[in-house]
């Protein structure tokens, strides 16, 4: 680890931590003077619950960006979970993914689902911490969403897909930083990529979700019909119970 650790720690074009947004951040919260474990909990609970569940522009924003957009998805938080990590010497990698875009009916809505690729990238943060490698993705649903669609399926405790979650215990799912691996989504995965050192490595041999005029559409008008949605969800709750 001695060897690979400078890499893990590095700042690249995506994980900007030295951008002032971020280092502004880190010096608010005082995360730099917390115990690493701490330190690790703090940051992750910020990403997850602070940076709310939504729709940016594109998988490969820098975390700065993601930061000043107050809102992500699993690739664009994770971004910046690695970036406020590594602002504070934390090491971390990317895990790369895809899921199958099923799990995200019902937060995606049915009329926008011919444009959603049948496999969706995806990805996870992994933390170095006690030695190990951790796996964190239980910080893509803020707690005010996820409440909203536990609320509505609540005799569904169990096994549950859908409303951008794959679990196997929606009642309680393991979404909280106990030094221990974080899921919400991981029980929808298709492939799986293994793991990069930066997220840069990633895209450029995996790309994003989508290309063309697709991806035009998604940017400048899917993505905030999909942002509508989740946020009346997250605001109103559920009021057609459908998964499918």
């Amino acid at each position: 680890m001695s060897e690979l650790s400078k890499d893990y720690r590095q700042e690249t074009s995506m994980l900007d931590f030295m951008h002032p947004y971020i280092q502004n951040l880190v010096e608010r919260r005082e995360w730099k003077k917390l115990s690493q474990f701490d330190a690790i909990g703090a940051i992750y609970n910020y990403v997850r619950d602070e940076v709310r569940f939504g729709y940016n522009k594109d998988d490969r924003l820098a975390a700065s960006q993601v930061l000043k957009d107050g809102y992500g998805q699993c690739n664009t938080k994770g971004t910046l979970l690695m970036a406020l990590l590594r602002a504070v010497g934390i090491a971390t990698r990317f895990h790369g993914f895809t899921i199958y875009n099923e799990l995200q009916r019902g937060a995606i809505p049915n009329y926008l689902f011919k444009v959603a690729p049948a496999r969706i990238i995806h990805s996870w943060v992994e933390v170095y911490h006690d030695g190990r490698w951790i796996n964190l993705e239980g910080y893509i649903l803020d707690k005010d969403y996820l409440k909203q669609v536990q609320k509505q399926f609540a005799e569904q405790s169990d096994s549950f897909s859908g409303y951008a979650i794959a679990t196997k215990c929606l009642s309680n799912p393991e979404v909280d930083w106990k030094g221990k691996d974080t899921y919400i989504q991981s029980e929808g995965i298709a492939d799986d990529f293994g793991v990069f050192t930066q997220p840069e490595d990633f895209y450029s041999v995996h790309g994003s979700n989508l290309s063309g005029i697709k991806k035009v559409v998604f940017r400048y008008v899917l993505r905030h019909l999909m942002n509508l949605n989740v946020n009346k969800i997250r605001t109103n709750g559920i009021s057609n119970k459908k998964v499918t």
